[in-house]
């Protein structure tokens, strides 16, 4: 009786049946009409260990962020790179996944590439990789080392950037000033006074926007 009673109340609870999933790898099965974010995480969480610690700016919390991410209909796939991936091998590898959702029939604007730090490198390789076939890239705290370093990357597409303002990695406009295919880019500043590590946790600061604006990107089919 106990059981039955916690299963009704949680089947009414709003996030109960609205939670999108969470993928460590490609989805066996495709949903056309669902909403897909590839998480691409940091330098640091490269490696077996999904919760690591830095000295500084404390735990990347892979679980708690991937959980965070997927709420309404979004769905998130999150791949958990080994240590030593090399990251232009690992956007060709999302390229591949990106071009098999669109073969299963999800358009661009319910697809996003959303990466931090060395994911945010990738995240606009792969923007760059897919000039003829656009879709939604989110930077976070991206656009230093790699890309400066690479004046050919542009980017492609409706594109995000999030940094926050006490960070050493900051804004994305002159990676964007030469990107000449965009639809549409927006940045944003936050401010919560911990450098890199904002986004070491599923801080609503960066969390909400991302959600958003990648809501925003499927309504504007």
């Amino acid at each position: 009786m106990r059981l039955s009673l916690l299963l009704v109340c949680a089947l009414s609870w709003p996030w109960a049946a609205i939670a999108g999933q969470v993928y460590e790898a490609y989805p066996d099965k495709v949903d056309p009409d669902g909403t897909y974010l590839f998480y691409v995480h940091g330098f640091i969480l490269e490696g077996a260990n999904p919760r690591p610690v830095h000295s500084e700016f404390g735990v990347y919390d892979f679980p708690a962020i991937k959980q965070a991410l997927a709420v309404g209909d979004i769905n998130i796939i999150a791949y958990h790179r080994e240590a030593g991936t090399d990251p232009v091998a690992h956007a060709l590898m999302l390229v591949e996944k990106v071009q098999n959702l669109r073969a299963a029939g999800v358009p661009a604007s319910n697809i996003t590439l959303a990466g931090f730090s060395r994911g945010g490198f990738i995240a606009a390789y792969v923007s760059y990789l897919l000039k003829d076939a656009p879709v939604n890239t989110v930077i976070m705290a991206g656009c230093a080392g790699w890309v400066q370093e690479r004046p050919d990357i542009e980017l492609n597409g409706a594109v995000l950037s999030i940094y926050e303002v006490t960070d050493f990695v900051g804004s994305c406009n002159d990676l964007a000033t030469r990107s000449q295919n965009l639809y549409s880019y927006n940045e944003i500043k936050i401010e919560t006074g911990r450098s890199h590590g904002a986004f070491y946790q599923p801080d609503p600061a960066w969390v909400s926007p991302l959600k958003d604006w990648v809501t925003t990107r499927t309504e504007a089919d």
